[in-house]
C-alpha cells in the first residue's frame, strides 16, 4: 500500500529496516509503535547512547528479556503448585525458586539502566535521573520487587526455621505478576509479520487454557488439604490419607478433576463433598462458561480470517452523501497510489477490517527516490501502466482526469523508448536493467507541477477542465490551452478571479480560468 511511512520528525526520512533494507543511524526518530510491531531488525552499531545506558530495543537486551519469560512459565507453574503442595515449596523447588528470583533481581536493577520513548516526542530518554525515577514512581516498581522477595527464605535466614503457613503460600502467588511479560510477548508477536498471526493466536489461546486448568486443580487441591476432615473432600473419598501419598498423585487427580469440568464432561468420579467445594466448583464452572465461549469465539475468528485473509479494507467513496463499496484491498494491494505518482486527490476513503501493515510514502519522497534512479523510474512508470489497465472500470471512472494521465505516461514511456532504441540501450521492465555500450541516458527531469485549465470565466459554467503540465510562460500556456480547449484566450485568472502574472506563484492542482 502506498502512502508515507517516513519519520517527520527526523531531519531525514529515516526507514525502520529489515535484514534487507537499509540502516537506522537514529533510534530516537523511530516511533514506539513501530518498533516492535513489524519484527525488524536493528543494527547495533548505530545505537549510540550514553555510557551505562541499554537501547530499550537492543537485540542483547531484547534477548534477556525472552530468557526472563521462560523464568515466567516456570513461575506461572510453580506459584500455585507450591501452594497446594507445601512440601515442595521448603524443598526440592526452594533452590530453583531462589535461582529464578535473584535472576528478576537483577533485571529489576537492569531496568534503572534501560532508556525508554518519551510518549510525546518518540525521543529515547537516556538521562540516568529520568529513568530511575520513572521507574521508581510508577507501581510496577513496588510490584516486581514484593514479586521477587523471597520471604519464605528470609523468614528462614532470620529465625532459623521452616514456616509452611498460608502467608507464604499467598506471598508466593504475588509471582504470577511476571506474567505480564508473556502477554507483551505475545502482543509483540501477534505483530511481527516473520510469525504466523494464527499460530501464535493458537499458542496463546492454549496456554491460557493450561494455566487456568493448572491453577484450578492446585486451588481445589489446596481446599481438601485444609479441610478439618480429610476424608470428607473430594480426593479423600477416593484417595484415603492422600496428604501422606505422593505429590504426583495428588496433582494428576487435581488436574484431571480440574479438565473434566472444563471441557463440560463431569464423569462424577470426582466431585464436590462438603460446601466449601461446592461454592468453589460453582464459581469454576461459571468461570469456565466466560472461557470456552473465549476460546470458541477467537478460534471462529481464526479460522474466519484464514479463509478471507486477502480481504483486509474496504474502498469506499461517497457519492449524494452516502457511502458506497467500491473494492476489496487485500495483502500487497495499493490505495492512493494516484495521489503519489501524479500529486492530485483521489477520492477513496479505506476502512480497514482487521490489524493490517501499511507502508505509506508521499508524494515528494517518491519523486526524490525515483529520479536519481533512470531505469528503476521506467521500470516502475511501466508496471504503474499496466496496473492502471488492470484496475476495474467502477474505480477507473472515479479517478480524475485520467486519460490525460495516461496519455502522458504514455508518451513518457515512448519517448524513453525511442532514445533507448537510438542509443541501443536495451531494458528489461520487469526485472533488472541490461545496458550494453556506453550508456548515454540522462536522468528523468524534475517532475512538473500540473494545473487544471478551463475555458471560460470562474463565473461562468462549470466543466471538469484539462489537466496539464504547467508550461515555463505564459504564452506557452496560452497556446497549450488553444491546443487542449480548442479556443484562444487571452487572459489567465484563479477561481477567485485574480488575474495570473506570474507562474512561479501557482501551486499544483490549481485551476485556471482562459478566456
Amino acid at each position: 500500500m502506498m502512502s508515507s511511512s517516513f519519520i517527520t520528525a527526523s531531519p531525514l526520512p529515516f526507514l525502520f529496516r529489515r535484514r534487507s533494507s537499509g540502516e537506522i543511524r537514529n533510534l530516537a526518530s523511530v516511533s514506539s509503535s513501530i518498533l516492535p510491531a513489524f519484527g525488524t531488525v536493528i543494527d547495533d552499531g548505530h545505537l549510540q547512547t550514553k555510557k551505562f545506558v541499554v537501547a530499550p530495543y537492543d537485540r542483547r537486551y531484547r534477548g534477556w528479556q525472552t530468557f526472563l519469560v521462560v523464568l515466567v512459565v516456570y513461575s506461572a507453574w510453580a506459584s500455585p503448585f507450591e501452594l497446594a503442595f507445601k512440601k515442595v515449596a521448603t524443598g526440592s523447588l526452594m533452590p530453583v525458586d531462589l535461582v529464578v528470583d535473584a535472576f528478576f533481581a537483577v533485571d529489576i536493577v537492569l531496568t534503572f539502566f534501560v532508556a525508554y520513548l518519551d510518549k510525546s516526542t518518540y525521543l529515547l530518554v537516556l538521562d540516568h535521573k529520568k529513568i530511575a525515577s520513572r521507574y521508581v514512581t510508577r507501581y510496577y516498581f513496588a510490584m516486581d520487587v514484593a514479586s521477587t522477595v523471597p520471604f519464605q527464605s528470609l523468614h528462614r535466614l532470620f529465625t532459623g526455621h521452616t514456616h509452611n503457613g498460608l502467608v507464604f503460600g499467598i506471598l508466593n502467588l504475588l509471582r504470577l505478576w511476571r506474567l505480564r511479560r508473556v502477554s507483551e510477548l505475545f502482543k509483540r508477536l501477534e505483530k511481527d509479520t516473520r510469525f504466523s498471526y494464527f499460530w501464535i493466536r493458537y499458542v496463546k489461546l492454549i496456554c491460557v487454557t493450561l494455566f487456568a486448568v493448572h491453577s484450578a486443580g492446585c486451588f481445589y487441591y489446596w481446599m481438601a488439604t485444609h479441610h478439618k476432615t480429610s476424608d470428607d473432600t473430594w480426593i479423600g473419598t477416593e484417595v484415603h490419607d492422600f496428604e501422606h501419598r505422593s505429590i504426583w498423585l495428588g496433582y494428576t487427580y487435581a488436574i484431571y478433576w480440574a479438565t473434566v469440568t472444563l471441557t463440560t464432561v463431569g464423569y462424577g468420579d470426582l466431585h464436590a463433598v462438603n460446601f466449601g467445594e461446592k461454592v468453589f466448583s460453582i464459581f469454576y464452572m461459571l468461570f469456565n462458561i466466560g472461557l470456552f465461549a473465549y476460546l470458541v469465539g477467537n478460534m471462529t475468528n481464526l479460522v474466519v480470517h484464514s479463509a478471507v485473509r486477502t480481504l483486509f479494507m474496504d474502498v469506499l467513496i461517497y457519492k449524494n452523501g452516502t457511502e458506497q463499496f467500491l473494492s476489496n484491498l487485500g495483502s500487497a494491494d495499493m490505495v492512493g497510489e494516484f495521489g503519489v505518482f501524479f500529486n492530485i486527490p483521489q477520492p477513496f476513503t479505506v476502512r480497514t477490517k482487521r490489524l493490517s501493515q501499511v507502508i505509506r510514502i508521499s508524494h515528494q519522497h517518491f519523486k526524490q527516490m525515483i529520479q536519481p534512479q533512470n531505469e528503476d523510474a521506467k521500470i516502475i512508470i511501466t508496471n504503474f501502466t499496466q496496473h492502471l489497465k488492470d484496475l476495474k472500470q467502477e474505480v477507473l471512472q472515479e479517478i480524475p482526469f485520467l486519460p490525460e494521465l495516461l496519455e502522458e505516461l504514455n508518451t513518457e514511456q515512448g519517448m524513453e523508448s525511442n532514445e533507448n532504441t537510438h542509443n541501443h540501450e536495451p531494458v528489461n521492465y520487469h526485472g533488472n536493467p541490461t545496458v550494453e555500450g556506453t550508456n548515454k541516458t540522462c536522468a528523468p527531469g524534475p517532475i512538473t507541477m500540473r494545473v487544471i485549465i478551463h475555458g471560460h470565466h470562474p463565473n461562468e459554467g462549470d466543466s471538469k477542465g484539462k489537466l496539464i503540465h504547467l508550461p515555463d510562460s505564459i504564452d506557452d500556456l496560452l497556446r497549450l490551452a488553444e491546443k487542449k480547449l480548442e479556443k484562444r484566450g487571452s487572459t489567465v485568472v484563479m477561481a477567485d478571479g485574480s488575474v495570473v502574472e506570474e507562474l512561479n506563484a501557482l501551486r499544483d492542482n490549481d485551476h485556471l480560468f482562459i478566456f
